[in-house]
């Protein structure tokens, strides 16, 4: 196998949350593409010397190395343009926003709402790391910052495009997924991972689309594993 996709990890190995590496998870699978998930930690710089760049996700294919996950799903159609994940210019312009409307809008929301859950689920020997870059981003503490009510009312406001579209269709891209699902999915498999939070009614049209999603690929979303099923991590 030539490809490989370095894949965040936390407390155990096989916990695997970074919403970016979910993305292009979903899109290889999209595409019927097999790649090696290799692990990798928030202080394994170095294992990433040699793309120029210090986070996940990074695909190797062969001798290509692409980094962001954005660009990688653009890889993937350019090189693999069976099972399109954007279709035509248009359609890319359109998933552009939506990948901003993902990263802008609901993970911020769902990082108030699940942080401390994250920082536990963090391998202990990044939480110093998580911790410092984290509150120089937010301007506070981790705790001072932590805040459900506030991060699942905010998300809630911010869920209301999504519903509209979904009130008209099963999935963003219509009658089966493709790229801007996969870019705003991976927010919800971050919270998923890492977190027993309940971030929607199962009344809401956003709760079906996550279970089609989940559903997905035998089951690639479902079967992860959870933060729940790590012994004695969860409290």
């Amino acid at each position: 196998m030539t490809r490989v996709l370095f894949d965040l990890c936390g407390i155990d190995e096989g916990l695997r949350f970074s919403p970016y590496c979910w993305r292009v998870k979903y899109a290889l699978a999209h595409k019927g593409l097999e790649a090696e998930m290799r692990p990798w930690r928030f202080s394994d710089k170095q294992a990433l010397a040699f793309a120029d760049y210090d986070k996940v996700p990074v695909l190797t294919d062969g001798n290509e190395v692409i980094t962001d996950s954005y660009d990688i799903l653009r890889y993937l159609d350019r090189t693999y343009p069976e099972a399109p994940l954007f279709g035509d210019a248009l359609a890319q312009s359109r998933a552009h926003f939506i990948r901003h409307y993902a990263e802008r809008s609901l993970a911020p929301a769902m990082m108030r709402t699940i942080v401390m859950d994250l920082f536990n689920a963090v391998h202990p020997d990044d939480r110093d790391y998580f911790r410092e870059t984290r509150e120089k981003r937010f301007g506070r503490t981790l705790e001072e910052f932590h805040s459900p009510a506030k991060g699942l009312a905010q998300l809630d406001a911010a869920l209301e495009p999504l519903r509209g579209c979904l009130s008209a269709s099963d999935f963003i891209d219509g009658d089966a997924p493709a790229a801007a699902d996969y870019l705003v999915f991976g927010n919800f498999m971050w919270a998923r991972c890492v977190s027993s939070a309940d971030l929607v009614s199962n009344a809401d049209p956003v709760y079906g689309w996550l279970e089609r999603m989940l559903d997905q690929y035998q089951g690639l979303g479902r079967n992860a594993l959870r933060i729940t099923d790590v012994e004695g991590a969860y409290r």
